[in-house]
């Protein structure tokens, strides 16, 4: 009588071929949380310019050359975002997927989400608007960034920018925005109150919507991507 045998490593192909699916749902997850992340992104940016009571530091510039040029915001955010994709190559930085993509869709959701979203005067409806956009910002930052396809344009020349010099991120970022901002403000750009609670809330929001957000790894394990995030991390398109 033949006796049945049972083998406890399983089929090789099968076993295979379940690592090349789970690496494949792990890059479309991965895809999915990229884009998503951009284009929230995009409309909160719109949320904040249409509550009026101030907008991130970028966007005041974004602003404030739209109102010189006449170009809409999202069409100076992508043309601004790709002047300092350039910048990245005497830094002797190199683009991700996310990089070219932040230039690339923010700015049309911008637009999108300008374009849908109502004007209003009303305090009550403005105020409202503000802290969506914030909470929106921070959900949109941790959902691109714990993608991790690569970091902004201006992120990367904030980084570039202290590798190069030795300076610390925290100090050429202060330096940076505060010319970003006066920059803007000089040409139109909206500051305010918004702009304060912006700076102040961010940095805690995307702390916690990273973890919320966190890919684990095609393996199984988790990601961590929140841990160092005060120093890694700019927080900007």
């Amino acid at each position: 009588m033949r006796q049945a045998t049972t083998t406890t490593g399983g089929d090789p192909l099968s076993v295979k071929s379940s690592v090349k699916s789970s690496a494949k749902q792990h890059v479309a997850r991965r895809l999915i949380q990229l884009y998503a992340g951009l284009v929230l992104y995009g409309v909160s940016s719109a949320l904040l310019v249409e509550a009026g009571l101030g907008l991130e530091p970028w966007n005041v510039l974004h602003q404030g050359l739209a109102e010189l040029t006449g170009l809409s915001m999202g069409v100076v955010l992508t043309i601004l975002g790709a002047a300092v994709l350039l910048l990245w190559i005497p830094l002797r930085q190199r683009p991700g997927l996310g990089t070219v993509s932040n230039v690339l869709v923010i700015g049309p959701a911008m637009d999108a989400g300008l374009s849908a979203l109502p004007h209003t005067h009303v305090l009550a409806v403005r105020i409202p608007l503000l802290l969506a956009g914030i909470v929106l910002n921070g959900a949109a930052t941790g959902l691109y960034i714990a993608a991790n396809f690569g970091p902004g344009p201006r992120d990367g020349l904030m980084t570039g920018l202290h590798r190069r010099t030795g300076r610390s991120i925290r100090l050429i970022r202060t330096a940076v925005e505060i010319t970003v901002v006066a920059t803007g403000f000089v040409l139109g750009g909206t500051v305010g109150v918004g702009t304060v609670l912006y700076a102040l809330s961010i940095g805690p929001l995307a702390q916690l919507f990273l973890r919320v957000f966190a890919v684990p790894s095609a393996s199984g394990g988790s990601t961590v991507v929140a841990k160092g995030i005060a120093e890694r991390v700019i927080l900007r398109p």
